[in-house]
Parts: C-alpha cells; sequence; structure tokens
C-alpha cells in the first residue's frame, strides 16, 4: 500500500487527472456451480456484461488469503486497496455510520439482527423472516421506550432495513473485545456474548443482560422476538482514499452498512434510494462531480445467502439489463466483482475466489466472450490480491507515476 500511496500522490499528467474509474460491486457475486453444472453467473443470460468480457480484461481476487473466508467489510477494504488485516474493522461500526449514527469516545457499537426464538431457547429463523423495514422501525421504538439503560450503560438504537438495527453502548469501562452474540445458523441455541480479551468482560455481560431484556420486551411479538448481535466494534482510525490515492470519491449504495464503510474511508455517500434503477440512475446523476465511483449492488448476496439460485441469477440479469445506463457515460475504467463469494449451493459466504472484469482502453486481452467463473480463471489477470484491483484502476487511468529511473 505504501509504495501505491507515493505513486498515486505524485502530480498525474493533466491529461489523467480528469479520467473516471467506476467499480460495481455485485455483493457475493462468486458461486459454485449446481446441479445444471453452471454458477448464477455463467447460467444469467448477461449480453450486455459478455460484450463487455469480449473486450476487457478477466481475473479471479483473492480477497484475504487462500482459504480465508471474507465478510462484506475485509472483503470491500481489500477491493478499496487496504490491507484487510491491517485494518480490522468490526462490522457494527460500519452498520453504524451506514445509519447516521455518531459514536463518541469509548462507545461500543453492534450490528444486530432480530430474530426468532422458540420456547427452548433455539434459533428457528436469524432474520425473523426478513420483517418489513416499517415493522422493524416499529420494534426499535418500543426497545428504545422501554430500554433506556442496561446496568448503568446508556442503550441507544438506531433502525436498519429489514430485520437489520444498530445498538450503542456508552459508559466507563466499555471494549470492543467481545466475540459474536450469534450462532450463525438456525436450530442451534443462543451463542451468548463472550469476552475476546480480558478488558471485554464487562461489555459482554452487558451484551448478555440486554439480550435478555430484548427477549422479555420483545415476548408479545410473532415474528421478532429476540436479537443476536455481531460486530462489536469502536471508532477506528483509518487514512482516507483522498489522502492515500489522491482521487475524489463517491458512494452510490443503498444498504447501510456499505454507506457506513465508504464514510469511514472518507467517500461521500449519495443518495440512491432503494432500487437498481434508481442505483443506476443516480450514478448519472452525479457524474460531473467525482473521478472515483463505487457503486453497490446487495442482493446477489442476499439471494445467495437465501440458497435460492435463481433468484441470485435474476439479480446478474437486472443488473446487466441497467448497465447500459453506466457504459453510456464512458468511464475511463471500469470494474466489475464481488466483496466475496455467496454460493447459493452454500447459502453463505465462502472462500472461493472472486470473478473480475476490467474494461479500459488499455486493456491487454480480450480472450473470452463471456463473464463467468471458469472464463475469470483463466483470464489474464491471472490470481491477483485484492488490494491490488485498486493499483490496477489507477494505473489503467494514468494515475500512477512511473517508480524508478
Amino acid at each position: 500500500m505504501e509504495l501505491l500511496e507515493k505513486l498515486a500522490l505524485r502530480p498525474a499528467p493533466d491529461a489523467c487527472k480528469d479520467r473516471k474509474m467506476v467499480l460495481l460491486v455485485m455483493d457475493g457475486i462468486g458461486g459454485l456451480p449446481d446441479k445444471s453444472g453452471r454458477t448464477e453467473l455463467e447460467a444469467a443470460q448477461k449480453p450486455n456484461l459478455d460484450k463487455l468480457a469480449s473486450r476487457s480484461d478477466l481475473g479471479v481476487l483473492e480477497m484475504v488469503d487462500v482459504g480465508i473466508t471474507p465478510g462484506s467489510g475485509p472483503g470491500h477494504l481489500s477491493l478499496f486497496g487496504y490491507d484487510p488485516l491491517e485494518y480490522a474493522i468490526g462490522r457494527g461500526i460500519l452498520e453504524a455510520l451506514g445509519v447516521g449514527a455518531v459514536l463518541g469516545p469509548g462507545d461500543v457499537c453492534a450490528r444486530g439482527n432480530f430474530c426468532t426464538r422458540d420456547a427452548g431457547g433455539v434459533i428457528t429463523d436469524r432474520r425473523a423472516g426478513r420483517i418489513p423495514t416499517a415493522e422493524s422501525g416499529r420494534i426499535v421504538r418500543k426497545l428504545s421506550e422501554a430500554i433506556p439503560a442496561i446496568d448503568g450503560v446508556r442503550v441507544t438504537f438506531h433502525a436498519g432495513l429489514e430485520h437489520r438495527f444498530v445498538v450503542i453502548f456508552s459508559g466507563p469501562g466499555l471494549s470492543e473485545h467481545v466475540a459474536d452474540a450469534d450462532p450463525q445458523k438456525e436450530g442451534l441455541p443462543m451463542k451468548w456474548a463472550a469476552p475476546s480479551a480480558p478488558d471485554g468482560e464487562r461489555t459482554a455481560a452487558v451484551t448478555n443482560a440486554f439480550i435478555r431484556r430484548v427477549s422479555e420486551v420483545l415476548g408479545d411479538e410473532p415474528k421478532a422476538n429476540a436479537c443476536l448481535l455481531r460486530g462489536f466494534s469502536s471508532a477506528p482510525d483509518i487514512p482516507t482514499l483522498g489522502k492515500l490515492y489522491g482521487v475524489s470519491p463517491v458512494a452510490i449504495a443503498t444498504y447501510p452498512m456499505y454507506k457506513g464503510l465508504s464514510r469511514l474511508v472518507g467517500m461521500d455517500v449519495a443518495e440512491a434510494g432503494t432500487t437498481l434503477d434508481e442505483l443506476f440512475e443516480t450514478l448519472g446523476r452525479v457524474w460531473d462531480r467525482y473521478d472515483y465511483f463505487y457503486v453497490h449492488v446487495k442482493y446477489t448476496d442476499s439471494r445467495g445467502e437465501d440458497g435460492n439460485y435463481d433468484a441470485k441469477k435474476k439479480v446478474v440479469e437486472q443488473v446487466d439489463s441497467l448497465l447500459p445506463k453506466l457504459t453510456a457515460l464512458n468511464p475511463d475504467v471500469l470494474a466489475i466483482t464481488g466483496d466475496h463469494s455467496t454460493p447459493s449451493v452454500m447459502s453463505g459466504h465462502s472462500w472461493h475466489t472472486v470473478p473480475v472484469l476490467l474494461a479500459s482502453p488499455y486493456t491487454r486481452f480480450g480472450m473470452s466472450s463471456t463473464f463467468g467463473e471458469r472464463s475469470c480463471v483463466l483470464g489474464s489477470l491471472g490470481k491477483i490480491p485484492g488490494p491490488s484491483l485498486m493499483g490496477l484502476m489507477l494505473a489503467h487511468a494514468g494515475r500512477l507515476a512511473k517508480y524508478g529511473a
């Protein structure tokens, strides 16, 4: 990263200063073959992506390291050029920033899921049936009135989308060193918070008292009768994209966590609505004001986590139908990839490499007529570390100085 930063901050030729770079992230895009023998990306009808692939460099990204299954936070930091092992950021802070929460010194936040728990304490639905956002907001208001504090620690709630929410704990002696209070799978009993370091003992105890109190307050709710917490974190110190690479970046995303991550690395966040159409329309609306555009599509990941192969394939097709709105803007550099793989046959994130497409006037090969896992594995880029994608985008935009004499 240090070399990339030094090269990126050297004066670029005047002709290169206004070159536009777009990173289109189809969250969880990587997949595995189903019984048809094809992944969701390979099976999708995607003429625009395939046409683009025919004049692009293809490859695969190793987001963290071989065999490591990345979360969305590390995966995105990797795409933005950060070493995700150096900058370990809890998901709670990303979600909190995404919903506009403000954390004070010593505050600890966590990302919450409303869930369904049976009388025996077993989690039967980690997402409470993906209750509507309006319903989740009502439940958050109910909890805010009932739980202003726990054991002398102030509690602040923020509603998210669907079953998600954010909780902030404020008080002395708190620490982010707490393991997730989430069994991660349905059919398992509640996994209670535990300290991951000695200074996390008080926060873990407060968290477990909080979870029990939430269950008491929500005892009459048909679906969202309990909660899970994960990603305990405090506000981190991380250099911004503008400082590192001299870019003027904007994020175009609909989900709070990705807005939060974008703010964390110094991006402006555009109001992008809630639909894919609005997402791509927003790109055109802000086009003249920035030179680096991060566009995030969530639903490829959501459908993969649901184990719904056909629905994930359909999201790819929807993105493909909207791609001309992006390409009509004639970006100088366009990268299309994901932050991790979410094969629907696994119903979750996986360690598999992520397909990537890189288009610019300076790509060297058009070796394939399709964008898919197999074509990317055989592509001219080969397998590269996730953080290297930022360097490639800057290089193709003429934004990196020559190294050495």
